[in-house]
């Protein structure tokens, strides 16, 4: 699974729509080696062996849920692929339901269903789970991932959740302002972005400033090997700053946020400077506590 990331504007969904012949553009599209885009070249949306799923599902109000499913199939062979999308997307015995009968997660699954049905080369879905509620969205995300696995069949997914597309993706594309900016695994694209930005939009991370000299660039938590000569962009993650209580301190919590399974520290540091750390449920601080803050990592760019 492919998953196509950026903020709102960014291109994201125009990309998609390119793929499945919704729109041109300049450039080539390939599908399986085939090109269906290109100077000379555009091949229609029918003939480009792509499943869609809308991100409002788009599904026909008139229809059952197996009709639904059965829509583009030729005729006699309907029944059987449709019996077999069903059972893999786990809706045997809801053939007979209207939309309007399913829920949220139900009413995904015959969307999918339905793209799966005429074995297409690629799945393409645009924001899938922008519709449902927090808890549900969790659980259908997994649910999507098992069964384009079971399917073998490549997907790709938009959408501007940043954890959504960490945790289902075997690759993310992020794209700022019409353009792909980076494009790797989750962990190598959370652990070693391409740039500041990319840092700030996935995930919490907080900037400081310093100046790359000798070797080592400076900060109020820390000193951190660079082979950056001047200005130098530091970016923490929260879980990367670590504080305790006991001498020497260097930073005045500021702000904590409980949230059970951890805790959002947020320190004043000399000369105005903030930062976040993401720490376990105790111990509990209080604002106007006293800590040493240090960063076990850091990522620099030349500032």
């Amino acid at each position: 699974m492919l998953t196509i990331l950026g903020p709102s504007g960014c291109g994201k969904t125009t990309a998609l729509r390119v793929i499945a012949g919704f729109e041109t553009a300049e450039g080539t599209v390939e599908i399986r080696s085939r090109q269906v885009l290109g100077p000379g070249v555009f091949v229609p949306p029918e003939k480009r062996r792509v499943g869609m799923v809308f991100q409002d599902y788009a599904l026909f109000p008139h229809m059952t849920v197996e009709a639904n499913i059965a829509y583009g199939l030729a005729k006699g062979k309907d029944g059987r692929r449709v019996a077999e999308v069903m059972e893999l997307v786990g809706l045997t015995g809801l053939g007979d339901r209207m939309p309007h009968e399913l829920s949220g997660g139900q009413q995904q699954r015959v969307a999918l269903a339905r793209a799966l049905a005429p074995e297409p080369d690629v799945i393409l879905l645009d924001e899938p789970f922008s519709n449902l509620d927090a808890n549900l969205r969790d659980r259908v995300r997994r649910e999507l991932k098992v069964i384009l696995t079971e399917a073998r069949t490549t997907a790709v997914l938009v959408t501007h959740d940043q954890e959504e597309a960490l945790a289902s993706s075997d690759l993310v594309a992020v794209m700022y302002k019409g353009r792909v900016v980076q494009v790797d695994t989750p962990a190598a694209l959370y652990t070693k972005p391409a740039d500041p930005w990319v840092a700030k939009f996935l995930g919490d991370a907080d900037i400081l400033r310093s100046t790359g000299h000798r070797g080592y660039a400076d900060t109020p938590v820390g000193r951190f090997k660079t082979d950056i000569r001047g200005p130098v962009v530091v970016i923490l993650r929260p879980e990367d700053i670590q504080i305790s209580m006991g001498e020497n301190p260097n930073a005045v919590v500021a702000q904590t946020e409980f949230f059970g399974h951890d805790q959002l520290v947020t320190l004043a540091l000399p000369g105005g400077v903030r930062v976040r750390s993401r720490i376990g449920p105790r111990p509990v601080y209080q604002p106007g506590d006293s800590v040493r803050a240090r960063a076990v990592e850091a990522r620099l760019y030349p500032g």
